[in-house]
């Protein structure tokens, strides 16, 4: 992946995105809504004659066609399983992955839906079955293209990132370097503490936003971030509260987790080591996008001098956290 490019989302015109559309044989009425993404651009775009599609523009540069063609083959996968995911489409040329205009795109079918309800025990079940499946599916192959989700990945790499490119300010710079060393060591020791545990394909991002609800159940979308890593990745960001009521959330996933996978509790030391290396990742996640007219608007508070100071306070609550015991559902 190479951050560098010379193509810029400024150039994705509403014409250039409509005429993308056209270039695969899909004509719009001209309805086109721009919807809630960062890292990728994705509209909701009117059909002439069928219903609205989802065109999902990629960041130019971020993924291989190889990565991208890896995920939309495991969405695949997953929908011959019946799982409720949302695949790439694939159109009259035979293909999920298209280009236009130097930019990368695919399309899918649109899916509304509500946020899960994540306080409601059968709820948590439900998807905890689901997440099962996945993860089920996931094992049965690796990613040969993608990026696993490890300590170099999200938490030593972020972290020279954001060093080598004076983000932290210099009143606060020794404080940072001390507090993310020491939350580094304690992602160490969490994962020292787990031993080797396995890791499959996964969803990667799996919070509430990626999980859309209807009475039929869940439809899993946006598999953008998939990845190799544990399978505790794609639960424990569904956890909230104080920590009796993560035991009692987690309980709920895994009871219906492990009707269709094994669960290694081993994995459970990693919950807190891998909230904090996803903390690191997202700051340099920001910080590498800040040259993208669309962040400095939708995040305004970053790179202020109150955002590192919060951000080392939370890294020194995450290394209290990583030396407390587990969580545990029994």
């Amino acid at each position: 992946m190479n951050e560098s490019t010379p193509l810029s989302f400024a150039t994705l015109t509403p014409d250039c995105v409509l005429d993308a559309l056209e270039s695969v044989g899909l004509y719009s009425d001209g309805r086109l809504l721009a919807l809630n993404s960062y890292e990728n651009r994705v509209y909701q775009i009117g059909i002439e004659d069928g219903p609205p599609l989802v065109a999902k523009f990629y960041r130019p540069a971020r993924w291989s066609d190889a990565a991208i063609l890896e995920e939309h083959a495991f969405v695949a996968k997953l929908v011959e399983r019946e799982i409720p995911v949302v695949p790439a489409m694939t159109l009259a040329n035979g293909k999920t992955l298209h280009e236009f205009s130097g930019f990368r795109f695919a399309v899918f079918a649109r899916h509304g839906g509500r946020a899960p309800e994540l306080d409601d025990p059968a709820t948590l079940e439900w998807l905890g079955r689901f997440i099962g499946r996945i993860h089920a599916v996931g094992a049965l192959q690796t990613f040969e293209h993608r990026p696993a989700l490890n300590i170099a990945t999200f938490g030593e790499e972020p972290r020279d990132y954001l060093l080598a490119n004076n983000f932290i300010p210099p009143d606060l710079l020794d404080a940072y370097r001390s507090v993310i060393a020491q939350a580094l060591d304690g992602v160490r020791r969490c994962f020292d503490r787990a031993g080797d545990v396995s890791i499959l394909r996964l969803h990667g991002d799996c919070h509430c936003g990626n999980v859309l609800w209807t009475d039929a159940g869940p439809h899993f979308v946006d598999f953008d971030d998939s990845r190799m890593g544990p399978a505790i990745q794609d639960l424990w960001m569904l956890l909230s509260g104080e920590r009796r009521d993560m035991v009692r959330q987690l309980s709920d996933l895994l009871a219906g987790y492990e009707d269709f996978a094994d669960f290694d509790v081993r994995e459970l030391h990693l919950i807190e080591a891998l909230r904090t290396l996803r903390l690191i990742h997202y700051a340099a996640w920001l910080a590498r996008r800040w040259d993208d007219p669309a962040f400095p608007v939708a995040f305004p508070w970053f790179n202020t001098q109150r955002y590192w100071q919060d951000r080392i306070l939370e890294l020194r609550e995450q290394v209290a956290l990583m030396d407390e015991a587990p969580l545990w559902t029994n």
